[in-house]
């Protein structure tokens, strides 16, 4: 009987971290296809706005959105689709997206003068601090973000060995004490997928000039309020004229990373 038990429980054990392994990609990443349609109703809907596609080292197509300074007074905004969502082929993967965001900073940076900000939401804010600790950014804008993607497995998952399985770790709060570049941190009050705890962790260990900004009452999809944006402006207007390692001090350019 003990034997027959003693079998079964190594055969969880073995067993489920297995599976959690090879699906631990539809666990973190959601892709989301764009239709032709869609994309031509885009075109249509919003003039200023013109999509640019570019070819990754390893072939892939990355599609993105480039939101000219018209529509946004001061600011042009890159919208970068994730490998296999919105029209960019392939699939995603933390090296994948940080090679992309990488990517299209240098696009950015041989077209543009101006500063260069990073924006990154939820899943984008591991991107966002992966390029600020290789590219020189004049800013960065964090909304829901956490201080790795172990650490939020390990709140959800403390039965599974994740630190051993999990690929795609994100580790942000790694580079965090060694970036010097000003940071804008949103952390959404009742946010039910990310625990607020990831963002103060990441906050507290920035080590470039920072301020925190609590989104009261907001979960982790509703943060898009006055407060948000007012915060943004204030961020931008602050930092875009500070000269960053080289960079001109114009305030006509801004990159974001959604996710």
């Amino acid at each position: 009987m003990f034997a027959a038990i003693l079998k079964v429980a190594i055969g969880i054990a073995i067993g489920l971290p297995l599976v959690a392994y090879l699906l631990q990609d539809r666990l973190m990443f959601y892709p989301q296809p764009l239709s032709q349609a869609r994309r031509a109703f885009i075109a249509g809907r919003f003039p200023a706005v013109e999509e640019l596609e570019l070819r990754a080292t390893d072939g892939t197509r990355v599609h993105a959105w480039h939101v000219r300074a018209g529509a946004t007074p001061g600011i042009s905004w890159l919208l970068l689709d994730y490998r296999g969502y919105g029209a960019s082929e392939g699939a995603p993967s933390e090296s994948a997206l940080v090679a992309d965001a990488r990517m299209l900073f240098d696009q950015a940076r041989a077209h543009a003068e101006g500063p260069i900000f990073a924006f990154g939401r939820s899943l984008g804010s591991g991107v966002a601090v992966a390029l600020a600790a290789s590219r020189p950014l004049a800013g960065v804008v964090l909304v829901a973000p956490f201080d790795s993607a172990v650490a939020v497995a390990k709140h959800y998952y403390p039965y599974l060995p994740v630190g051993w399985i999990l690929r795609h770790r994100f580790e942000s709060i790694t580079h965090a004490p060694q970036l010097r570049t000003p940071l804008l941190c949103a952390i959404a009050e009742r946010d039910e997928v990310i625990p607020p705890v990831h963002g103060e962790r990441l906050f507290a260990a920035w080590g470039g000039p920072k301020r925190k900004l609590l989104l009261h009452g907001a979960t982790h999809n509703d943060g898009d309020g006055p407060a948000l944006w007012e915060a943004v402006r204030q961020f931008l207007r602050q930092w875009g004229q500070t000269p960053i390692r080289g960079q001109t001090p114009v305030d006509n350019s801004k990159m974001e990373l959604k996710d």
